[in-house]
């Protein structure tokens, strides 16, 4: 199970090397859990049958089928992080959104919450796994699985058209606005990370530093026609690596960090109008 992190997320693998192995094999579950929900969704299958298999797989989650090792593997997490089922149920929530004909999101508020469902929520999860204990640090892990799932939206336009979905609209312009936006939740993640403990922090600093890296490859394209020529826009090893080292300047910078005052209340506000982030905590 664990080659799924190492085939379909090149970034957050990369990162991973510098987990220890308990830690390692734990985001693996969670890993293969969240990659399973996107299968459900992003198959060739009929819309019909995708939508039969995920409402099973949420059946057997919820009634905790433990002959699906992956839904065994998850309660198991859930149990000895001490993980909010009702967060396990947002990112159900928000890999629901998929399963229509036509996915069309048209506001601010309604991108942040699909964000928060898919991603901030998985960003929440990582951040129990990781031992951390600070309330304003898990406000900063949602905000940094958020700039992540900005990021793959600004990157993945083209291949959500394919599939009829639209989060955001499909000119440079909205990808440049949307990369922008990203920047905020990725600055604003920037302290809490120091309520990571110190053997885990490191692969977090990894993580978002090659993540928002694609941002910056991305708008590289200046146009639109560029974007669509570059096809799928990744980080390669050479980038990976000098992001890698300048996160030793960014772990060194945390060491400094006093006290966590998480403050990006402007947008929290906005989810806090359908999500209750203090339950979640």
């Amino acid at each position: 199970m664990n080659n799924l992190l190492e085939k379909h997320a090149k970034s957050f693998y990369w990162a991973s090397f510098f987990l220890s192995k308990k830690l390692f094999q734990k985001c693996s579950s969670l890993y293969n859990f969240c990659r399973t929900l996107d299968d459900l969704v992003d198959d060739e299958k009929t819309l019909d049958l995708k939508r039969i298999r995920f409402l099973k797989f949420k059946e057997d989650f919820m009634n905790k089928n433990f002959n699906n090792q992956i839904i065994k593997d998850i309660w198991s997490l859930i149990k000895s992080e001490n993980i909010s089922r009702k967060v396990v149920i947002d990112l159900f929530d928000g890999v629901e959104t998929d399963l229509q004909e036509k996915v069309r999101i048209n506001s601010k508020k309604d991108l942040l919450v699909y964000s928060y469902r898919v991603a901030g929520t998985v960003g929440l999860m990582m951040s129990k796994i990781l031992k951390v204990n600070n309330r304003e640090a898990f406000k900063g892990a949602i905000d940094l699985g958020i700039a992540m799932q900005l990021t793959n939206i600004a990157r993945d336009v083209n291949e959500d058209k394919k599939r009829e979905r639209q989060y955001i609209k499909p000119d440079f312009s909205s990808i440049k606005e949307t990369i922008k936006e990203s920047e905020i939740f990725y600055q604003k993640s920037f302290n809490s990370i120091s309520g990571i403990p110190m053997k885990s922090r490191f692969s977090v600093l990894v993580a978002r530093r090659v993540y928002r890296k694609i941002g910056y490859y991305i708008l590289k394209q200046e146009n639109t026609e560029n974007y669509n020529k570059a096809g799928k826009i990744y980080v390669p090893v050479f980038g990976k690596t000098i992001e890698t080292v300048l996160s030793i300047f960014d772990f060194i910078k945390l060491l400094f960090v006093k006290e966590i005052n998480h403050d990006n209340s402007i947008n929290h506000k906005i989810l806090e109008e359908e999500i209750n982030l203090n339950e979640r905590i």
